[in-house]
């Protein structure tokens, strides 16, 4: 991932909850054209592993007292 991207994504963590789900609305229409090639069987393990991961960490904050 590269630095401007790692930025951003740390710029939209600290967004309140609605800002967030309207900017995640608005990438999603945007990419909504861009051709997207099929996934290997490797990159669907790697995106699934990250979704379970940040799952695990969401839960654990959550957790915390």
């Amino acid at each position: 991932m590269t630095s401007s991207v790692q930025q951003m994504l740390d710029t939209f963590d600290r967004l309140p909850e609605a800002e967030q789900k309207e900017l995640a609305a608005e990438i999603l229409r945007r990419t909504l054209s861009l051709e997207y090639g099929p996934l290997s069987d490797e990159e669907l393990t790697l995106n699934a592993e990250q979704v379970f991961l940040e799952l695990d960490r969401q839960e654990a904050v959550n957790d915390q007292p």
